[in-house]
């Protein structure tokens, strides 16, 4: 159904006159976010406003509002009865604002028109500090990807700092953290019963601050252990790679430990996550009566990119057990990955499938990685002693169930299903699954027939894979399999191809800059991309985000595992000149490149490239 079709009321209010169509004077909690407001479950807003929703709770959204001018935007519905919601939206805010280099972006996919500008730097902060002072009374509780990760003391790239909690610079009352629903739940119904917030010290996957001196709640079954503080981290370099280490060790376990941080006379305290939803939980989430579609305010504005990039796609999980050293996904979703129930995923695509406007063809059926649906451990028990950041590096644990039968069959259903025309899987595959398998392995967990069906029936033309990296020491830094297995992965790749008739690309993505890799490695890389026949157009370079384990190398220039010394990148010109690495194909940088192989001495490498062109 279209946005023409639709009564104003099927999406969430934004505005007072969609609050008195409703006939509600007020609101028991509204959500502020950077966002603009698609009412889809890949929208973190409109996860957690159908939730609020569905306790039978009146909520409101109030996407983007204007900080800059009088503030009229967050006064517009009022004040909550229970409490702010606060997100910057699906994306921290400085990666949303700013490019690798700290260059300011033009454009913004989670806004109208893609255009940029409709959100402030920090946006969690400011948003919070606006409503704290409009309405001192009310309580805020931050969410989202911004407020998960920094949820502790990190390191900020774009003010080069580290900063503290973003309680303590927010001036929030508490935080959620992660995928949020059950511990939201909790909260609401708390307040709903008159419970002040003060009180909920005992809620999973949430954050707050007490004095120092204060007796922290117990509760039967957590562990707490007490992390370097603040200034600790702000004056030694190795207490902030051991911060790090507990938190991340806490975040990839079943059921990690209260953490506890001092600041000065305030103690920051991080409750433990919940242990992983169950399939019928999830489902729960995905199942709510989302219009899936932008709200009709913005129907003069222009497309909204995000959206229209997953409009037609599917998320069949969450959660990821690759412990990538760049990637924030384990520590917000976490490690153990939780999958939907295939009954939910295709009355789903049912209902992308009778839409209007559909054409036919699912853009994706996946998740943060597409081939880890329904895989968990065989043994659930070695799972919740397990501290290991990675399922699959440096190695695929023995305890792992790595079949892709359930998702070859789920394709092949999905396909059964009026008006699809076409599946292609967008998100990332680890091919690392796929290859280098026994044969017992490749027959019990059907891997070949996996490969066999997506590259003959879901690839789009180009399939993009990330090996990252050619460096086996970079490659080792980062939690990657070796270039090998690539290597290995490509040759399957076209060998399908060549037997099917078929002439596709495999697309690979590259970092540069990435903690451990210098203009060697690079030159390196270079070489392989020549070698494959592969012209880089849109590369990658590295950018730390908040409370990743490259980050802390890039801070500490260690490795908070080992505290050796870790190669680091820094300044714009070593960056530059390592990414400059990615075209060496440009009759422009043909000089510049024979020049710095020299300098690095790898003259070797300039017959190579000569002989390539």
């Amino acid at each position: 159904m279209s946005n023409a079709k639709r009564s104003i009321t099927e999406w969430l209010p934004i505005t007072r006159e969609e609050l008195e169509k409703r006939g509600w004077e007020e609101v028991d909690v509204i959500i502020v976010t950077g966002d603009a407001y698609v009412d889809h479950p890949s929208f973190g807003a409109a996860v957690i406003g159908r939730i609020i929703e569905k306790l039978g709770l009146r909520v409101a959204i109030l996407p983007q509002p204007n900080w800059r001018d009088d503030l009229r935007d967050f006064k517009k519905l009022g004040k909550p009865r229970l409490f702010f919601g606060v997100t910057a939206g699906n994306m921290d805010s400085m990666v949303n604002h700013y490019t690798a280099n700290k260059r300011l972006r033009s454009d913004d996919a989670y806004t109208p028109g893609n255009t940029s500008g409709f959100r402030p730097d920090y946006a969690s902060v400011v948003y919070t500090q606006i409503l704290k002072k409009i309405y001192p009374e009310v309580p805020v509780i931050l969410g989202g990807i911004e407020a998960s990760m920094r949820r502790l003391t990190h390191y900020d790239y774009w003010s080069d700092t580290v900063k503290q909690g973003i309680l303590s610079w927010s001036g929030a009352d508490m935080l959620v953290y992660g995928m949020g629903e059950k511990s939201i739940i909790r909260i609401a119904n708390h307040l709903s019963a008159g419970n002040p917030l003060n009180t909920l010290h005992d809620v999973e996957q949430t954050a707050y601050r007490i004095d120092a001196g204060t007796e922290l709640v117990k509760v039967e079954g957590w562990e707490t252990l007490e992390l370097p503080s603040h200034e600790s981290c702000l004056k030694d370099k190795k207490e902030f790679s051991r911060h790090f280490r507990v938190f991340e060790e806490e975040s990839n376990r079943w059921q990690g430990a209260r953490l506890v941080e001092k600041e000065g006379h305030m103690l920051t305290v991080v409750n433990p996550p919940y242990t992983p939803m169950e399939q019928g939980e999830l489902d729960a989430s995905f199942d709510l009566p989302y219009t899936r579609e932008p709200h009709p305010k913005y129907l003069k504005r222009g497309a909204i990119p995000a959206f229209e990039m997953i409009r037609n796609s599917i998320n069949m999980h969450r959660g990821c057990f690759g412990g990538c050293a760049f990637c924030a996904i384990s520590a917000h979703q976490g490690k153990f990955v939780v999958s939907r129930s295939e009954k939910s995923i295709l009355d789903e695509v049912r209902q992308v499938a009778s839409q209007a406007d559909f054409k036919g063809h699912i853009t994706d059926l996946g998740g943060p990685s597409a081939n880890m649906y329904r895989m968990a451990g065989v043994d659930k028990s070695r799972c919740m002693k397990c501290k290991r950041a990675s399922c699959i590096f440096p190695s695929i644990c023995r305890n792992l169930n790595t079949d892709h039968k359930p998702m070859t069959n789920l394709y092949r259903e999905a396909l059964r299903i009026k008006n699809i025309k076409r599946i292609t899987i967008g998100s990332g595959i680890r091919y690392d699954m796929l290859v280098g398998r026994t044969e017992a392995e490749n027959k019990a967990y059907g891997l070949d027939e996996y490969m066999q069906q997506i590259i003959t029936r879901h690839v789009s033309g180009r399939l993009k894979v990330a090996p990252e990296h050619s460096s086996p020491e970079v490659l080792k830094i980062m939690r990657k399999p070796h270039y090998r297995t690539y290597h290995l992965f490509s040759q399957k790749f076209n060998e399908i191809n060549r037997n099917a008739g078929l002439k596709q690309q495999l697309i690979p993505y590259y970092i540069s800059s990435h903690p451990g890799s210098r203009l060697n490695d690079m030159a390196e890389l270079a070489c392989e991309t020549m070698k494959q026949g592969f012209h880089p157009e849109q590369v990658q370079d590295f950018t730390p985000t908040p409370m990743t384990l490259a980050t802390t190398m890039y801070y500490t220039g260690m490795d908070p595992y080992t505290m050796k010394p870790v190669y680091v990148a820094k300044s714009r010109e070593e960056k530059q000149e390592q990414q400059r690495f990615f075209f060496w194909y440009k009759p422009e940088n043909r000089q510049w490149l024979q020049a710095t192989l020299r300098k690095i001495g790898r003259t070797d490498l300039i017959n190579q490239f000569r002989s390539g062109r």
